[in-house]
Order: C-alpha cells, then sequence, then structure tokens
C-alpha cells in the first residue's frame, strides 16, 4: 500500500467496455485505501453507482455552435483537466485507453506546465486502441508519440505489451498490470433464486456478456449452444447490446432457439446474472484480457472461449475452462458438453475457475497500480 494518499485524476470511457469497468473499478478501490478521486468524462462511468466517499465526477461538456459538425471533445476534455488539476490540485492523471486520452493528457500537462503546475501522466493500454484502431494511419503518429511521452505506460496483459512494442516505436517501459477483480462483488450464488426466473429444475445456464460488436463473434457462441441445447437441456442469457444485436436475433430465429435465448440488453448487477450461471462464453476474434471471463471465474462458473491473445493468460486451458481456436465451434461444443454433462465435473471446473480467479483479486493488483503512481511523482 502507497503510504503517501495522492489525489489522482482518472479518464476513462464511461461505457460498459473493459477500459471503462476497470478505470472505474480502480478508482473505487483506491478511495477505499484513502485516495482523492476525480473521475473526468463526459457521462458518469456506468459501475460509478451511488456516492461513493472520496470519489468526485466532473463533467465534460463540449459546446455547440454552428461552425463545428462534431462538438470538440478533444479541447473541451483538455480545459477540464487543467482546471480540475489547477483547483483540486492533482498529484497526477491516469488515462485509460490510448486513443485520445493519452494525447489529451499530454497536452493538458504541457499547459499546466506554463501555469507551475506539475502533473506526470500514467497512460494504461487497454486493446483495441492498440491493436485496432491505435495502428491505423490516421491515429498511429499520436498513439506513438502520446505513449511515448507519458510518464509511466501500463498494459493490462503481455500479450497487449508485446503488440504494443512490434506495433510502434516505444522507447518507454511498459509494465503489465493485468486487470482485476472484487471478489466481495463477483462471488457465487447457487442458491439464487434468480435461477428459476431464466431455467427450469436441472437446466444449465449458459452466459455471454459483452459491447456486441464483430470482434466478439457471439454468432459463434450462439452456434455453440444450438449444439449443446440438442444434448442438454439449456438457456443461453445474452448481456449487452451493439451494433451486431440485430444479426444476432435473426440468427437464433433462423436456428429455431428463440425459446432457449434471452437477450437480456445492458445490466449493472452482472455479478448477479454471472453468479447463476453455469458455463461463461467469450469467444473473440481478438481479446486483450478478457475481464468478464474473469467475473464469471470469480463466480465459480467455468470458461469456454478463443485461445485469443491475452486470454490464454486469463482462462486456464483444461483447467479453469477450454480453450480453443477462433471459430472452432465444434470443439467448444464438445467442451461445453463435457464440462456441463456430468455434475463432479462441472463442480471441479467451478473450484478450478475461483481459484484462478484469486490470482487477479483486486487487492493483489491494486498495489502495482500505487507504486507506478508513486515512481511517476519521482
Amino acid at each position: 500500500m502507497a503510504a503517501k494518499k495522492l489525489n489522482v485524476g482518472i479518464v476513462c470511457y464511461p461505457t460498459y467496455g473493459g477500459s471503462g469497468v476497470v478505470a472505474t473499478e480502480l478508482g473505487i478501490a483506491l478511495a477505499h485505501e484513502g485516495h482523492q478521486v476525480h473521475f473526468i468524462s463526459y457521462k458518469r462511468p456506468a459501475r460509478l453507482g451511488p456516492y461513493q466517499s472520496q470519489v468526485y465526477y466532473h463533467e465534460v461538456s463540449p459546446m455547440e455552435y454552428p461552425l463545428f459538425d462534431f462538438k470538440p471533445y478533444d479541447s473541451a476534455l483538455t480545459s477540464k483537466i487543467v482546471d480540475v488539476a489547477l483547483h483540486q490540485d492533482l498529484d497526477l492523471l491516469h488515462v485509460h485507453y490510448a486513443i485520445p486520452h493519452a494525447i489529451i493528457g499530454y497536452l493538458a500537462r504541457e499547459i499546466l506546465k506554463t501555469k507551475g503546475k506539475r502533473l506526470p501522466i500514467v497512460t494504461t493500454l487497454h486493446g483495441t486502441d492498440i491493436t485496432l484502431v491505435g495502428v491505423d494511419a490516421a491515429f498511429y503518429p499520436v498513439v506513438e508519440f502520446s505513449i511515448n511521452e507519458s510518464d509511466r505506460v501500463t498494459a493490462v496483459s503481455e500479450y497487449l505489451k508485446n503488440k504494443t512494442i512490434e506495433a510502434f516505436g516505444i522507447q518507454r517501459t511498459i509494465d503489465v498490470v493485468p486487470n482485476f477483480v472484487d471478489l466481495n462483488r463477483f462471488r457465487p450464488a447457487p442458491d439464487s433464486p434468480l435461477k428459476r426466473q431464466f431455467a427450469c429444475e436441472g437446466e444449465k445456464i449458459i452466459c455471454h456478456i459483452s459491447n456486441f460488436r464483430k470482434v466478439k463473434r457471439i454468432g459463434d457462441i450462439i452456434r455453440t449452444f444450438y449444439g449443446v441445447q440438442k444434448s442438454l437441456p439449456s438457456k443461453l442469457l445474452l448481456v449487452g447490446d451493439g451494433p451486431e444485436r440485430t444479426g444476432l436475433e435473426d440468427l437464433v430465429r433462423e436456428l429455431g432457439i428463440s425459446q432457449k435465448v434471452i437477450f437480456l440488453g445492458r445490466q449493472d448487477a452482472v455479478e448477479d446474472i454471472l453468479a447463476i450461471s453455469d458455463l461463461f462464453m467469450l469467444t473473440s476474434d481478438h481479446e486483450s484480457f478478457g475481464l468478464s471471463a474473469l467475473e464469471a471465474m470469480a463466480c465459480g462458473v467455468p470458461v469456454i472461449s478463443s485461445d485469443a491473445g491475452g486470454l490464454r493468460e486469463v482462462n486456464q486451458n483444461g483447467f479453469s475452462g477450454y480453450a480453443y481456436p477462433v471459430g472452432d465451434v465444434q470443439g467448444m461444443t464438445a467442451g461445453a458438453l463435457d464440462i456441463l454433462s456430468n455434475t463432479q465435473t462441472l463442480e471441479d471446473f467451478r473450484q478450478n475457475a475461483m481459484q484462478q480467479a484469486a490470482k487477479f483479486e483486486i487487492s493483489k493488483i491494486l498495489p502495482s497500480y500505487e507504486k507506478i503512481y508513486l515512481e511517476a511523482l519521482g
């Protein structure tokens, strides 16, 4: 634990994606340790919840002006950071997701220098900000520059660290600080009455949570479930929303399993749904870490996943679940049936999943961030 109590600014996307969730949970954990935390974003972060002691939220509101086809959010965010840093006396700024937050942090830091205020920048890379968007020619030089100009840089997995070094001319050391889970919040609840709302006695529940983007390959999950439900009474809960939802609903109708697949939309209390699940699936093309899989494992839910990217560091194949090549629906179906068809096998995987998740408990990860903060302060 850091002896010095810090005043930390956190910039993140306030949505349900992994980077926003991690940033919010980190801020709450820091506040519990006695640090003061200031979230700076265009909307209150989704997981911030009710009032939290030592946690403050500063809303960014770009101006409307006929000259602008798009609101100048970057400039408004930069100005808000400068304002909060000066008037709340921030010790440092932690930006999550490189685009556009790393370069905005750099601009704010340089402006503050002219006002006699030092504000170190810690940048955390989360995944698509590097592997998909960041390597686009339209963003590449800005992302590379802002990473190198950060005072400290972290990545959520060894996979993402290596991808960043391969893709950019990186001169900074990148520290791997994995995503984490709060075991007080995410824990098993096998006797929850909520389960009876979705499944009859003896039915298994398979679950998936994401933002329903193409990269998640949720169609593979539906096709896997189609094979599973032929042999085993089961339901599929799909939590989230996004651009792929309409096509996924069409696929469910085409396969004739509309009564067995439930689209729950966006949910805040995902831990309640995970806690009643028997199996979690995450079959992405690319995954820098796989936070939803970790949260499922903390609830005692084994995982069927692709072996893409950082997922291999989270879901231990043959222990906490099974991992297959991207698109291997046949293999995933066989793995799901292997876990779900035998009561003892399922229980063994449940225990293993919780054991694996315990490695990422937030109290074990938080000191790494505190250490990096103090090093950034110099």
